[in-house]
């Protein structure tokens, strides 16, 4: 026992010093204020969507596919380290440079594209489009004018309103008219006439739907193209000498006796 106005004392067992006179420590409690916040489960979608990306993009050179982040804005090709541009254009004024990009392209309703040469994944057209334009993916047409440049694209769209008029060989995948379009098509898969659109120009292609309500004006090409000068050639040759032999090439040949 200690006495009572002693303002601290030692511990007989360990040796201590120590105040009588402090209040004793309890059991701590758990703090339920404290306790962290349940995330509600649209918070955590958000999370998960806001998370970087990536992409993969091929090399303009070598054609050697990578994977890249979604952010970047250009990268190098590991293979041949050439330059590789990730960004999106939008064009808005006049612009005659040239584009080479894996992003997307947008010539809006006051835009002039003249440049001579602009490649891209996609691209929606808009506005004046004077120069070429090629798509690696998808291009869609919404405009009413002339196009005196070359276009291409693996799918090709022209929408309800647009009117256009293409002076050089549009060389698609599929593509799909919605509105009206005149010019020649050479397509290596489908073309797809909707309903009120209308087409006027020679087209060769795969395979061709006309909607009902569609129209189409011109001369058809389905399935192989004319040959070409090679095999007109080939041709040529085991024709004359089927008229020389005057046996068929696929007869079998007797054997001189000996």
């Amino acid at each position: 026992m200690e006495y009572v106005a002693a303002k601290t004392t030692i511990c007989r067992q360990c040796g201590r010093s120590f105040s009588p006179s402090a209040p004793k420590l309890g059991p701590k409690l758990k703090d339920e204020s404290s306790a962290p916040e349940e995330v509600p489960l649209h918070r955590k979608f958000e999370a998960i969507w806001s998370r970087q990306h990536n992409r993969v993009v091929s090399c303009f050179e070598c054609k050697r596919k990578h994977e890249v982040s979604d952010a970047a804005s250009s990268t190098n090709c590991p293979g041949c380290s050439a330059h590789i541009d990730l960004r999106d254009y939008k064009i808005t004024t006049s612009f005659s440079r040239t584009i080479r990009t894996r992003g997307d392209v947008h010539l809006t309703t006051k835009g002039d594209l003249s440049s001579t040469s602009v490649i891209c994944t996609t691209a929606i057209v808009e506005g004046k489009l004077r120069g070429n334009l090629e798509c690696e993916d998808s291009m869609t047409i919404n405009l009413v004018g002339k196009i005196p440049g070359r276009i291409g694209a693996q799918h090709m769209v022209v929408e309800r309103k647009s009117d256009i008029q293409c002076f050089r060989r549009v060389r698609v995948t599929n593509i799909d008219i919605k509105g009206r379009m005149s010019g020649e098509i050479l397509a290596s898969g489908a073309v797809t006439i909707h309903k009120g659109g209308a087409l006027d120009g020679n087209v060769t292609a795969k395979s061709i739907a006309i909607e009902k309500g569609g129209m189409f004006s011109g001369q058809l090409v389905i399935g192989r193209a004319n040959l070409t000068q090679g095999e007109l050639l080939a041709e040529a040759k085991a024709a004359e000498k089927k008229a020389e032999s005057g046996v068929p090439l696929s007869a079998a040949q007797p054997l001189h006796a000996t």
